[in-house]
């Protein structure tokens, strides 16, 4: 038997797919425009600082690609297979657990691997500016491949563990924050502690540090040995979850009676979640009446609560950050942060819960069923508005009232007018756009869920639409402004931007919304048997090959 066969296999058959090519151009073509636009900005500063700010924009980018790029992809790769109930047919063969945990790992990580290395090159573009040497942009590129390879193997050991693609990739990313955030920060918390010195050795877990340590040549020189240390620990914790995965893969996949205790433990959850029997009888009496995929979509009694914990946990989090600096706290930054992070927590759970029930249906095959009720298409699309209308309206509202509140205390601390009119049109801007970008990734992310194989996949494809292309365009766009108003053609201001920011995002909204509803509404019947069905390339529709035929 060869040795890693599926691990030569996924190597041949990310060779005949085409995205494996076209992802890394279309990287290097972002980050090329990122570049020209920090290079614009900075065109009146020396090349030395113009070209330290360009290297540590794209390192730093691409270090938090590094850290996320395994939720992204590999945290789900193994629990899925145990959820088809898939994992236990490779172990019929001559397969050990490390061709499966290998295989997986080179497999779903590999296209992530390529567009770092698209990257890569155009970090050293400051090397001709000067200003960065050349071990710097070596040393940067080691660390960067190195988080990467912590961040998979985490997502892999994490889907090894779990069977819930939620808990997978949770696991995932607090596995990652563990190393990168909470070892540093408990050196820290011991240091203040017992009133000693921090000791460095709780840094070496951190990824953060490692690409830190070579920047400062003056710490570097004389903390060599640490700088390489910090490597080896994070390449070794790496290899440690990959250990722990293929032990865990061989003993997770059978299905084994639960003990005395889980059971207890799962139904007094269940009975949190859903109710006693009583209460459960009422509760879908209550829902059913309203409508049938209304209860479908909305069984879990709890998921009003779990937003309201988060928001509880940001306010407590609010509250100490006052109490700890009382009157530092409260100033327009902290506002203008507080309010991004919120809006966009609720804007991501948004398109979780959007694409969520559609999907699992269709993974399930319990959505062909529905198709065979006397449930009607509208009846699908207004259960949905309930189940996410009884989960976010009233939060969404409250977080609204918050805004109002820190518009107007942010205001009081202004004194110029013009600024004064500034503060208050990109508040209302940004309130006014988070109830546009709730309605669009209700569409879009019904859309996806239908029409998008995997439930990672249809949430990733609904946020980057509806959330990251407009600011994608209007990076774009100030690209262009910057070049334009150093030419003297135009004179730039917050109108011009608040303006085309808002255009572009009003502009997505309604297109992509526009687009996901005529989709759900007329293809909905068409999507759902692509199970059973091939889907049709675009191209083969051009040309007229449009016959569908059964599924591969």
């Amino acid at each position: 038997m060869r040795f890693l066969p599926i691990v030569e296999r996924e190597l041949r058959t990310a060779a005949r797919r085409w995205g494996t090519y076209w992802l890394r151009t279309w990287v290097a073509l972002a980050v090329g425009l990122v570049a020209l636009g920090i290079i614009l900005v900075n065109q009146e500063e020396p090349p030395q600082k113009a070209a330290l700010y360009l290297f540590h924009s794209i390192g730093g980018g691409a270090l938090l690609y590094c850290l996320l790029i395994g939720a992204r992809t590999t945290a789900d790769c193994i629990s899925e297979e145990k959820r088809d109930g898939t994992l236990g047919l490779l172990f019929l063969t001559d397969l050990k657990s490390y061709d499966v945990v290998l295989g997986k790992l080179v497999a779903n990580s590999l296209n992530g691997f390529y567009g770092l290395l698209a990257v890569i090159p155009l970090a050293a573009l400051p090397l001709l500016m000067g200003g960065i040497k050349g071990e710097q942009v070596v040393y940067v590129a080691v660390v960067l491949v190195n988080t990467m390879f912590l961040s998979v193997t985490a997502g892999i050991c994490a889907s090894a563990c779990c069977r819930s693609p939620r808990k997978a990739i949770a696991a995932t990313v607090l596995i990652v924050l563990l190393m990168t955030l909470g070892v540093p920060a408990l050196g820290m918390a011991l240091a203040w502690r017992y009133e000693v010195r921090m000791n460095w050795d709780y840094y070496l877990t951190s990824p953060i540090f490692s690409y830190v340590a070579p920047q400062d040549f003056v710490f570097w020189r004389s903390n060599l040995p640490m700088f390489f240390q910090s490597l080896a620990v994070i390449h070794g914790l790496a290899w440690l979850l990959i250990l722990v995965a293929c032990v865990v893969v061989p003993r997770s996949w059978q299905d084994r009676p639960a003990e005395v205790r889980r059971l207890r433990w799962r139904e007094r959850w269940k009975q949190w979640s859903y109710g006693a029997q009583i209460e459960r009888q009422a509760f879908r009496t209550r829902l059913l009446d309203a409508n049938s995929f209304f209860w479908l979509a909305a069984r879990d009694r709890l998921k009003p609560a779990w937003v309201w914990g988060a928001l509880g946990l940001l306010f407590c989090g609010w509250v100490w950050g006052w109490s700890r600096f009382h009157a530092d706290w409260l100033t327009p930054p902290v506002y203008v942060v507080t309010a991004f992070l919120i809006n966009s927590m609720l804007k991501n759970w948004f398109a979780s819960e959007a694409t969520r029930q559609i999907s699992e249906e269709r993974r399930a095959g319990s959505l062909e069923l529905l198709l065979v009720t006397p449930l009607r298409l509208r009846d699908i699309i207004h259960g949905q508005r309930l189940a996410l209308q009884r989960q976010f309206f009233w939060p969404v509202l409250v977080v609204l009232v918050c805004e109002v509140w820190m518009m107007a205390a942010g205001l009081s601390q202004t004194y110029d007018s013009a600024d004064k009119l500034s503060w208050v049109a990109w508040w209302v801007a940004g309130m006014v756009m988070l109830v546009v970008d709730l309605i669009a990734l209700f569409w879009v992310g019904m859309w996806m869920g239908l029409a998008s194989k995997q439930p990672k996949r249809a949430y990733s494809d609904t946020v980057g639409r509806v959330l990251a292309v407009p600011w994608v365009m209007f990076l774009m766009f100030m690209i262009y402004l910057i070049f334009v108003s150093y030419r003297g053609q135009v004179i730039v201001n917050w109108k011009t931007y608040l303006g085309i920011w808002l255009a572009i995002q009003l502009a997505v909204d309604i297109g992509y919304g526009w687009w996901a509803r005529i989709n759900f509404h007329t293809r909905f019947r068409e999507v759902a048997t692509w199970r059973f069905q091939r889907r049709v390339a675009w191209w083969k529709k051009v040309f007229g090959r449009s016959e569908i035929g059964p599924a591969e």
